[in-house]
């Protein structure tokens, strides 16, 4: 997927059968990558766009990510799309996916507490934990901290800082117009919720706020491009004041 994973496992009662999930879930990124890359000319995902493949016969984690960025679509009005410029991309939503999908193999072997960095995007089990936010303005500084006691959070930031600009206003095919460095979603439904709400947000500039406020067990945080920023009204409940793995 072009970025760096790392796992931080705790609380494992059965070393062997934690190193077996441990395995199933690299596995399972590395499949990931193959089936849904952009980058891959021979990958699942770009042959059905370019119709050399048909939906059914495609490996099952097709249709289901397809269906989970259509629900995306939908909840966002169309701010998070596969389809932008004609073509097919559900990147968007697919690496909260196999991250959240990996936490679980992990956790099904016998660890209690689980935390899947994919560049950036986190998903947490169990805890307690620390997550900081990168300052997109200040290189190497954290923005603040986001602390979880008991797990089950998926922390997803989405804005130019790390990749350049990636993400595109899908009405007009530029830059997103509002000027956001950065926004960060923390979701209670876990990392595949938080990734396509974070990215939906971003596009969104100005109208991010007063959405995220709308969405149930989300809460959001944003950096303006002129240093200022904003929280949701209920973000200051996963706040703390020390540091910790970075978003």
């Amino acid at each position: 997927m072009g970025t760096v994973f790392s796992f931080d496992i705790r609380g494992i009662r059965d070393e062997a059968r934690v190193h077996a999930g441990l395995q199933a879930a690299v596995a399972s990124l590395h499949r990931a990558d193959e089936v849904f890359s952009t980058f891959r000319p021979d990958s699942q995902i770009m042959r059905l766009g370019r119709g050399e493949l048909a939906l059914s016969d495609c490996v099952t984690e097709v249709p289901e990510v397809l269906d989970l960025c259509a629900a995306a679509e939908r909840e966002s009005d169309g701010w998070f799309t596969t389809g932008y410029a004609g073509g097919l991309d559900p990147t968007g939503l697919v690496k909260g996916w196999a991250v959240e999908r990996a936490v679980r193999m992990i956790t099904s072997s016998g660890a209690s507490s689980v935390c899947l960095n994919g560049g950036g995007d986190i998903q947490l089990t169990g805890g307690p934990w620390r997550v900081g936010i990168a300052d997109p303005l200040n290189p190497g500084a954290l923005a603040l901290v986001v602390e979880s006691l008991d797990g089950g959070l998926g922390v997803a930031t989405s804005g130019p800082a790390e990749r350049g600009c990636h993400i595109v206003d899908p009405h007009t095919g530029e830059a997103p117009a509002d000027g956001l460095a950065s926004v960060t979603v923390v979701c209670g439904a876990g990392l595949t919720t938080a990734d396509v709400r974070a990215t939906a947000a971003y596009a969104m500039g100005g109208q991010a706020r007063d959405w995220l406020e709308s969405l149930p067990d989300t809460e959001g945080f944003a950096i303006a491009t002129d240093g200022t920023t904003w929280t949701t009204s209920g973000f200051h409940r996963h706040t703390a004041t020390t540091t910790g793995a970075r978003a």
